[in-house]
């Protein structure tokens, strides 16, 4: 019976870890999720503005607020925000111009 309630006991154990994930898999994960979003983004030298927001798995996406400039001639190097959402199950990375988070440049 002890050795039972073991194997039981062990094979929980393995299960658990199975769904954690270690630090550097997070980290991996998270170079994937910026890069598939800066690829995606129409912004020149995009970076991430803060953290990307994780969504619950039921949910399946991540969040990530991208800053640049936009590359078009006739925007003179204006400065941009763009949202992606990047799905975890497809990997693909959808983006769309979100300006309105930022504050309205004053007017002299």
């Amino acid at each position: 019976m002890f050795a039972l309630s073991l194997s039981i006991l062990s094979l929980s154990a393995l299960a658990s870890q199975a769904h954690a994930s270690s630090p550097d898999a997070w980290a991996a994960f998270d170079k994937a999720v910026l890069a598939s979003c800066t690829k995606a983004s129409g912004l020149k030298d995009a970076k991430p503005v803060g953290n990307a927001a994780q969504f619950d798995d039921r949910v399946g996406y991540v969040a990530v607020l991208l800053q640049g400039q936009y590359p078009q001639k006739h925007m003179k190097g204006q400065q941009g925000s763009e949202l992606c959402l990047y799905n975890k199950q497809s990997k693909t990375a959808y983006v769309t111009e979100w300006d309105s988070i930022r504050p309205a440049a004053k007017k002299p």
